[in-house]
């Protein structure tokens, strides 16, 4: 008996943390996500610092319209045989330019920053 004490004391010690640990996500997944000051300045139309329910209507509508704009423009763009969808190929291409695109930016930022150590030196 002697022998196993460590290991419960362990166990009861690893059985809490655990438990400590799910109510803190639990909680952390009740809280309610509060808007970015460009949401607030975009949508806060009683300027109350709160996004009521119209406001935040108004911001899913939003969100919903520039996503199917993006699926209209990438299926104008990447979609040769005009199914509708984009196959295998057709992502590939969209990755390619995605990455592509991504890379420019990184390079533009890392330009910006040696200019700036440059003026510092």
């Amino acid at each position: 008996m002697k022998k196993l004490k460590p290991f419960l004391n362990i166990a009861l010690g690893m059985l809490a943390l655990l438990f400590a640990v799910t109510i803190t996500s639990a909680e952390e997944m009740t809280k309610e996500k509060k808007p970015s000051k460009a949401a607030l300045e975009k949508y806060d139309a009683n300027k109350d610092g709160v996004l009521d329910e119209a406001e935040q209507a108004a911001q899913k509508a939003d969100i919903a319209a520039k996503a199917k704009a993006t699926k209209e423009a990438n299926l104008a763009k990447y979609d040769a045989n005009k199914d509708g969808k984009l196959d295998e190929a057709e992502k590939a291409a969209k990755k390619t330019d995605d990455d592509a695109a991504k890379a420019a930016l990184k390079a533009e930022k890392e330009a910006k920053k040696a200019a700036k150590e440059a003026e510092k030196k």
